[in-house]
């Protein structure tokens, strides 16, 4: 049988290597793995590129990552927002990379990835800067952006519920990123609420099967 929980945040982070791409999944507060932050915060590997919806904010999350100054890139849709100082702070010092695209794209270019695709043409960003440097195409008179399919070593996830197989299910909003996240990884590491008995999870429930998911790890103080 195969068991992907793992005892400790330690455990669950354990590999990551300094100069990793790292996917962290979350929108706005939801569906974010803030345990596996800090465990990655902690653990201490640096240079790392950093592959979420934004910057972070304020003291928690992300932003702790970037106030510790272990992040070379970051690769997002949204760097600004509310309370995003650190960003901000190691932008304006040119202490950091910053890759920029929009949300569909983002979203459409881990799934490409995790489908094994070469990439797509999307007409969002055609005729903008962030068409500069790709190929570009005309198709029915629609001018077009071959995107390519953004990958990551390590995917830091969130879900609500896991059985010991990886097989996740996801709370409302706390869905989003994720699923694709875990598909575009060479390893995937999931923080959930709870881990519950294999069958228990009802199938039209799991939205991540487990064979994209290498480690389940529990919240601290939660059984």
């Amino acid at each position: 049988m195969i068991d992907k929980r793992v005892a400790s945040l330690g455990e669950a982070i354990a590999g990551i290597k300094s100069g990793d791409a790292v996917m962290i999944g979350g929108f706005g507060s939801s569906g974010i793995p803030f345990e596996l932050i800090e465990a990655l915060r902690l653990h201490g590997a640096d240079d790392l590129t950093i592959i979420s919806n934004n910057a972070g904010s304020h003291e928690i999350g992300i932003a702790t990552l970037l106030r510790d100054r272990l992040v070379r890139k970051v690769v997002c849709t949204y760097p600004r927002s509310q309370g995003s100082v650190w960003f901000e702070k190691l932008y304006e010092e040119g202490a950091i990379e910053l890759e920029l695209m929009p949300q569909g794209t983002f979203a459409e270019r881990m799934r490409a990835a995790g489908a094994g695709l070469g990439g797509f043409f999307t007409p969002t960003g055609y005729g903008t800067k962030l068409a500069d440097g790709k190929e570009t195409r005309e198709i029915d008179g629609v001018g077009y952006v071959l995107e390519p399919p953004l990958k990551a070593d390590v995917a830091l996830i969130k879900a609500h519920k896991a059985d010991k197989w990886g097989n996740l299910a996801y709370n409302t909003a706390g869905r989003n990123f994720n699923p694709v996240m875990a598909m575009a990884a060479d390893l995937t590491v999931a923080e959930v609420e709870h881990i519950v008995e294999l069958g228990e999870l009802d199938p039209e429930s799991v939205a991540t099967p487990g064979i994209f998911v290498d480690r389940v790890v529990a919240q601290e103080g939660i059984v």
